[in-house]
């Protein structure tokens, strides 16, 4: 059983033998490290599962870029709204190391409805759960201070301290590169 197999069997509850079905329309691609997997104002043509590898979702503004999620292995990746409504994409999605991916395509995607007879609830859990996601994240961001926030992903996510620009970090959790520094600073003493 694949990594991905594993993915959507376990949060899913999808049968082994569908989840290979599922998994048979994916296909494996590389992106290493400073590619782009999607650049804004394009249209976004694939959803991915990260393998390995971590990437940076991400928005260019006028006077700054915002880091809006940091993907890494066992997380799907797409800008959500561009894939299912077919519209350009207001991110950027930037590989941060060499990255591996297994990822499907749109037609591909509305396929594995016909493919799979209970598709369409395995679907609404997938969109069920991105959604839990981001409601917890803007929760967070409402009422949360920096250093829970900071801890919160610290403890969620460790290896992220080391692997990934603090400034990318401390723009993800809504933070500027001082105040995250002085937070990093008070944790680590």
């Amino acid at each position: 059983m694949t990594e991905l197999e594993s993915y959507i069997h376990h949060h899913f509850s999808i049968a082994l033998d569908e989840c290979q079905k599922v998994s048979g329309l994916f296909k494996a691609e590389t992106i290493t490290k400073g590619s782009y997997w999607l650049r804004s104002g394009k249209h976004c043509n694939k959803l991915s599962f990260i393998q390995e590898g971590i990437l940076r979702v991400y928005v260019d503004l006028p006077d700054k870029e915002i880091t809006q999620w940091i993907g890494t292995p066992g997380y799907f990746m797409t800008d959500l709204n561009a894939f299912m409504y077919r519209s350009p994409s207001r991110f950027n999605i930037q590989a941060l190391t060499d990255t591996h991916l297994f990822s499907i395509d749109y037609d591909s995607y509305l396929a594995m409805g016909k493919l799979i007879p209970k598709w369409h609830e395995f679907e609404k859990m997938f969109m069920a759960k991105c959604f839990v996601m981001l409601e917890t994240r803007v929760f967070d961001l409402i009422s949360m201070s920096s250093e829970e926030r900071y801890r919160k992903l610290f403890d969620q996510n460790p290896a992220l301290f080391n692997q990934v620009p603090l400034q990318f970090l401390a723009s993800m959790l809504g933070m500027t590169p001082e105040t995250f520094s002085r937070i990093r600073k008070k944790m680590v003493s």
